[in-house]
C-alpha cells in the first residue's frame, strides 16, 4: 500500500476512534461514587445528590420510609438536609459484592442529631447508581 493511504486510514481510524470516546457512557468507580456522594451528603446538596440516584430509590429517613421516584427523593432529602444541616459526614465502612454493587456505612451529623447512613449502588448501564439510601436515628 502507499504511505498516503496508509496515513489516510491512520487518520480515520483516530477520528473514529475518538469520536466513540466521546459518546461512550461515563463509567464511575466505586471510589468515585463514594466521594461523590460524601461530598454531596456533607454539603446537605439533595439535587447533587439525587444525579447518583437510580429512577426509584428506596429511602429511609426519620419519619419516611418507601420507594420513590427520583425527584420524590430529591425532595424529601432536600427537607431533611433543611431540618438537620450537616455538620460531618464520614464514611465509616464500605463494601462490595460479585454482583458489582458497592455500599457504604456512615455517620451523619447535624447539629442535634447523629445518623447511621447506609447506601447501595448497583451498576446500571456501566455507572454506579444508587438504590438505597438510610439515614436511621443513632444515640451517640
Amino acid at each position: 500500500m502507499n504511505s498516503k493511504i496508509i496515513t489516510h486510514i491512520r487518520s480515520v481510524i483516530t477520528v473514529f476512534l475518538f469520536a466513540i470516546a466521546l459518546i461512550w457512557p461515563g463509567t464511575v468507580s466505586a471510589q468515585d461514587i463514594n466521594t461523590k456522594v460524601t461530598q454531596a451528603i456533607q454539603g446537605g446538596n439533595s439535587a447533587e445528590l439525587s444525579k447518583y440516584f437510580n429512577n426509584s430509590i428506596d429511602l429511609t429517613i426519620p419519619g419516611s420510609e418507601g420507594t420513590y421516584s427520583k425527584v420524590q427523593a430529591e425532595q424529601i432529602l432536600k427537607s431533611f438536609f433543611s431540618k438537620y444541616p450537616p455538620v460531618s459526614f464520614s464514611i465509616n465502612h464500605k463494601g462490595s459484592s460479585n454482583d458489582g454493587s458497592v455500599y457504604a456505612i456512615g455517620t451523619y451529623k447535624s447539629k442535634s442529631q447523629s445518623f447511621r447512613t447506609y447506601f447501595l449502588t448497583k451498576p446500571i448501564g456501566g455507572q454506579l447508581l444508587i438504590h438505597q439510601l438510610k439515614f436511621e436515628t443513632r444515640e451517640d
